[in-house]
């Protein structure tokens, strides 16, 4: 299922690998597109939205 996440404090690069890497703990199957100027991230998974965010979080993001 696709998922959308607002992610702010993303500011290079290493940011979009950094919640790329993140999202993959989850899940290491899910696809992840990263926006880095809009801060949006999509997520092909099926993991719950709240452990998606949690693993961003985790990673020094916010995610909504």
């Amino acid at each position: 299922m696709s998922q959308k996440f607002q992610v702010s404090g993303m500011s290079c690069n290493h940011c979009v690998s950094a919640v790329q890497n993140a999202v993959q703990t989850v899940d290491p199957e899910a696809q992840v597109t990263v926006d880095l100027e809009s801060g949006h991230v999509d997520v092909l998974s099926n993991q719950p939205r709240q452990d998606i965010i949690v693993a961003i979080e985790n990673a020094g993001y916010q995610a909504k």
